[in-house]
């Protein structure tokens, strides 16, 4: 049977201020807070550092060495969307250039996340323009190959659905399912007040295992203290 290849317009997506928040959260908070899920593999880095950003996905399913549907899915992108493209196979080629970054950002797209290379890293750094991705890498690609727009994807080990959460920054990007965006972003607000009155703690000189109760914890687990330290 021949694979069904869709290129779906309208789609649900998370609410603007919702994706905002969440953001502001920070990825590593964020993973946190949905119970240590929805990671992206760490082999996606930023082109430059410093980027922090939040949308919703537009998800594209694309062949190794084929941008075709990269350039099918820009019609369908909003402002505040995120481009996720995932791969039929592994890939390094570069599938995306400054030329279609002017043209996803005319749209409104506020970042690309790729399982693949991209190219023209300094054209893009300049345009400001952020992009995590697999692998830096000028590899031409063809225009001949069908793939598919706004369906679920698998993208560097993450599933993610057309309309999700995506948080980015310099320590990696985070897909939050729609569904369960407002919960996570409850969990986020709770942990970043916790970590606001630990710092507080810390930075007076209270040490994290007085705090936590750590020493407790690494007797019963038959850690022995030795040469005049005690656990209490």
């Amino acid at each position: 049977m021949t694979a069904r290849h869709v290129v779906v317009g309208n789609h649900d997506r998370v609410d603007p201020a919702l994706v905002a928040a969440l953001g502001a959260g920070g990825v590593a908070t964020v993973h946190e807070a949905q119970g240590r899920s929805g990671l992206f593999l760490p082999r996606l880095r930023p082109i430059y550092p410093g980027a922090t950003v939040s949308g919703t996905a537009v998800t594209v399913l694309c062949r190794p060495g084929d941008n075709l549907m990269i350039h099918l899915a820009v019609e369908g992108c909003r402002a505040g969307d995120v481009l996720v493209v995932a791969m039929t196979a592994e890939s390094e080629d570069g599938l995306l250039g400054e030329l279609l970054a002017t043209s996803l950002r005319a749209h409104g797209v506020v970042a690309a996340i790729l399982d693949c290379g991209v190219r023209d890293v300094a054209a893009l750094r300049e345009m400001e323009f952020p992009v995590w991705s697999r692998a830096v890498s000028a590899e031409g690609t063809s225009k001949i190959a069908a793939g598919s727009v706004n369906v679920p994807v698998v993208c560097a080990g993450q599933s993610v659905s057309p309309g999700d959460a995506i948080v980015a920054d310099d320590d990696g990007v985070v897909c939050v399912p729609a569904a369960s965006a407002a919960a996570v972003l409850a969990r986020v607000t709770e942990r970043v007040a916790a970590e606001v009155a630990l710092r507080v703690r810390l930075a007076t000189g209270e040490l994290s295992a007085d705090i936590q109760g750590l020493r407790d914890l690494a007797v019963s687990l038959g850690v022995e203290y030795v040469d005049g330290i005690s656990p209490g």
